[in-house]
């Protein structure tokens, strides 16, 4: 029966004591709802994860937990990041629920969009994932920098569902396919589609932050972009093997050229040609070598087997 299925909705949250009165305020009203028209239990949860806040996010959220079991909540020891904190409460209320959905908590994701996920869920899918139908809220530059993110992730080797974050909806078999992925390096965006099974999108369109500070600025996003590509892919490895083959025979071609030179008898200065080869091959080795790093440090965290997240405290009645 449709009415025994137990949602959790699972939000990663750093320092959003702005935005939290709305947001626990708007979940709780769509659990109300998904629960009269029968589509969830009557004991699903809203579990917000404290992902080490300086503010008092954690104090609002022990305070909405004491004032209704709807509310649960994750305190993590510190702070751990964004894909790190989201894992934390997947997995710790995965023998809990029949189904999560994940989201932010600035209410830019569109929380009406649950109502056709949990439809999608009991039609038989495991994954749904959330899919910005347009970027009209975007500025010109977010916009592009965004697509862009998606486009260079998929050519480099990271495949991942375009214009789709971290709004999703995970059945309990593919939360324990999920927890099957014991990497440190986490890209959830990436790891959820090889868990396979069936998926489906639900397409909605993205509001502007109801309050509060974006958590991802252009540096964020492009340090996210390598996390993603290098722990999901070895295509830049590959790439360089191959910019390493190229400048090899260009090498070659050079040499032929100096040799027809010599032998026409024409003098070759060769200053500027020494100085831009110097130049541009250092420049390749250094860069190389970073990309090469990457996957050396990536190596030796994983190596260490460090916990990627430490639980303090779980609010749940």
């Amino acid at each position: 029966m449709r009415e025994d299925k137990r949602l959790y909705i699972v939000i990663p949250c750093y320092n959003e004591e702005e935005v939290l009165p709305e947001t626990s305020k708007r979940l709780k009203e769509k659990v109300t709802s998904l629960i009269s028209q029968g589509f969830i239990s009557s004991d699903s949860r809203i579990c917000f994860v404290n992902d080490g806040s300086k503010d008092s996010t954690w104090d609002l959220i022990t305070k909405y937990h004491d004032e209704d079991p709807v509310f649960s909540g994750v305190n993590l020891s510190r702070n751990k990041g964004h894909q790190n904190a989201l894992l934390a409460g997947m997995m710790t209320v995965m023998d809990k629920a029949d189904m999560i959905i994940s989201m932010d908590a600035d209410l830019q994701d569109d929380i009406n969009a649950m109502d056709e996920m949990v439809q999608k869920y009991h039609e038989g899918c495991d994954v749904v994932y959330g899919v910005r139908s347009r970027r009209t809220t975007d500025t010109f530059f977010k916009r592009v920098t965004a697509e862009s993110f998606y486009k260079m992730m998929d050519k480099m080797g990271a495949k991942t569902v375009f214009n789709h974050a971290d709004y999703r909806l995970l059945s309990k078999r593919a939360l324990e396919g999920l927890a099957g992925f014991k990497e440190v390096n986490l890209f959830i965006r990436g790891l959820v589609p090889m868990i396979g099974y069936k998926s489906d999108v639900v397409y909605y369109e993205r509001g502007e932050r109801f309050a509060g500070e974006s958590k991802y600025p252009l540096s964020k996003m492009l340090q996210f972009a390598v996390e993603g590509v290098t722990s999901l892919s070895v295509k830049p490895i590959r790439y360089i093997t191959a910019l390493g083959f190229f400048v090899f025979l260009f090498s070659l071609i050079i040499l032929i050229y100096s040799f027809v030179r010599h032998y026409l008898g024409e003098t070759i200065q060769g200053w500027t040609t020494l100085m831009v080869s110097i130049w541009a091959i250092g420049g390749l080795i250094l860069l190389s070598l970073g990309v090469v790093g990457e996957y050396v440090g990536k190596i030796y965290l994983e190596s260490k087997e460090r916990p990627r997240y430490i639980i303090e405290e779980f609010l749940d009645k």
